[in-house]
């Protein structure tokens, strides 16, 4: 799905109603497209008790259309407006709708907004906080934003984007196709191609034979999860090439990290515990012919080196301290430094964090929304590595498509695991329980 700036999309608006389009009838289609969300999600509405924030702006006009669309749909409805004399608000309100502020807000909050904002964010102790279109100045801490044409840049990647909650894009009949963008929001949808029952007569050796190389003395534990989660993603053969084969699954095979093999391998997974090795990474990577996933100590191994990948068949995985190894400063915009990175060392650069972003070598970059904070914990990465390998060695002709399907895929099922686990007991390995279910949510 095609991401747009703030700017972007106010052109797609005002090309709309060049074309024909009056903006009446854009604010009647956004209004709607929030009342049937609210519809779904809040059933039965008569039960419900809403109150809806409106501006001065279009934004707040969406907000009078959704107060006139609800009106004796719901058990009781309040409608403040940021022009009118202060009021009491209904504190037992069931569902807030922020209308305040939409994209054409710029500045500094303050006055009757400020004031509007923090009455959204405080008063409402048993609320679900719906914002249209974005949460104003991003300052809203909403559980659902309901934006229109497609997902903004600013909302994804800026500062608040935390306070998003969940997204969803409504269609209210702007094309963007005169709009480019190279910046894109990975969907389920995107990887159905991916996820399609196998042929009945497939055997392993149609999916791939990942080399898994590391864990150090100590550290065996973070390639066992790498090799286990290559294997849970699909792939039809896992070796690791680790210290102590004692601490792996019985699935896996095990290969001498001191006489390590590339013969039969078709991805190579590089780093997890590997410990600090330049020559050894050095020398598996030169002239390497297979694809590979370039993680952990691998990549500290190669920072401060020119090394150069071979298009999206080399995949590094920084989070943000080894991405700052490798580019030797603090990374600022992520969104920049991970397009720069991967034009100029030629490789797809999966830069990890709330919304990992994908970046390839021409230009483009995808942002990915799932994820939870249950996640933060050791191994998580070990496990996406593994994820990553065991998707490519499966489809080596849509390597790129693969590796977004991976990450998008550890997100969904760290998600399913808070659900069940809470954001505080998921361990790195739950997350392959959980993959299965996210797997389904592609297929």
């Amino acid at each position: 799905m095609k991401v747009l700036t703030f700017a972007q999309s106010r052109e797609a608006d005002r090309i709309a109603m060049e074309r024909g389009t009056p903006s009446e009838m854009l604010m009647e289609r956004a209004g709607s497209r929030v009342a049937e969300f609210l519809e779904r999600r809040f059933a039965p509405l008569d039960a419900q008790r809403v109150v809806i924030f409106c501006g001065k702006g279009n934004n707040g006009g969406d907000g009078r259309v959704i107060a006139r669309l609800l009106q004796g749909r719901v058990k009781s409805l309040q409608v403040i407006r940021v022009a009118d004399p202060p009021e009491p608000v209904d504190r037992a309100a069931t569902v807030v709708i922020d209308a305040l502020l939409g994209t054409g807000f710029r500045g500094l909050v303050e006055g009757r907004y400020a004031e509007l904002i923090r009455s959204v964010n405080e008063d409402f102790p048993k609320a679900k906080i719906v914002a249209v279109d974005l949460p104003s100045a991003m300052q809203v801490r909403a559980d659902y934003t309901v934006t229109f044409v497609a997902p903004k840049a600013e909302m994804l990647l800026g500062e608040g984007a935390e306070n998003v909650g969940e997204l969803i894009v409504a269609d209210i009949g702007i094309s963007t196709d005169t709009l480019e963008s190279n910046l894109f929001l990975s969907e389920a949808r995107d990887f159905t191609g991916l996820m399609q029952p196998r042929k009945r007569d497939a055997h392993k050796g149609n999916f791939g034979h990942v080399l898994v190389v590391g864990g150090a003395p100590g550290k065996t534990g973070a390639a066992a999860m790498t090799g286990l989660a290559a294997a849970r993603s699909g792939a039809g053969l896992v070796t690791v090439a680790c210290a102590d084969a004692s601490r792996l699954a019985p699935e896996l095979m095990w290969q001498d990290p001191g006489d390590i093999s590339l013969q039969k391998m078709t991805v190579l997974a590089i780093g997890p515990g590997l410990g600090i090795e330049k020559n050894l990474v050095s020398g598996v990577l030169k002239d390497l012919k297979i694809p590979a996933v370039i993680d952990a100590d691998a990549l500290n191994s190669i920072a401060g080196t020119d090394f150069r990948g071979q298009g999206v068949q080399t995949v590094m995985t920084p989070h943000p301290g080894e991405m700052a190894r490798l580019t030797g400063s603090k990374v600022e915009d992520r969104l920049a430094a991970a397009r720069s990175f991967a034009a100029e060392r030629n490789v797809c650069l999966v830069l990890k964090g709330f919304r990992t972003l994908i970046a390839l070598p021409d230009g483009r970059v995808w942002v990915n929304p799932t994820g939870s904070p249950s996640m933060a914990k050791g191994g998580s990465g070990d496990v996406l590595t593994g994820m990553i390998a065991g998707l490519a060695a499966q489809f080596p002709q849509s390597i790129d498509v693969a590796v977004r399907c991976a990450v998008w895929l550890h997100g969904r099922a760290g998600e399913l695991a808070a659900e069940a686990l809470t954001d505080k007991g998921v361990l790195a390995t739950d997350l392959l329980l959980y993959l299965p279910g996210a797997i389904r949510e592609c297929a």
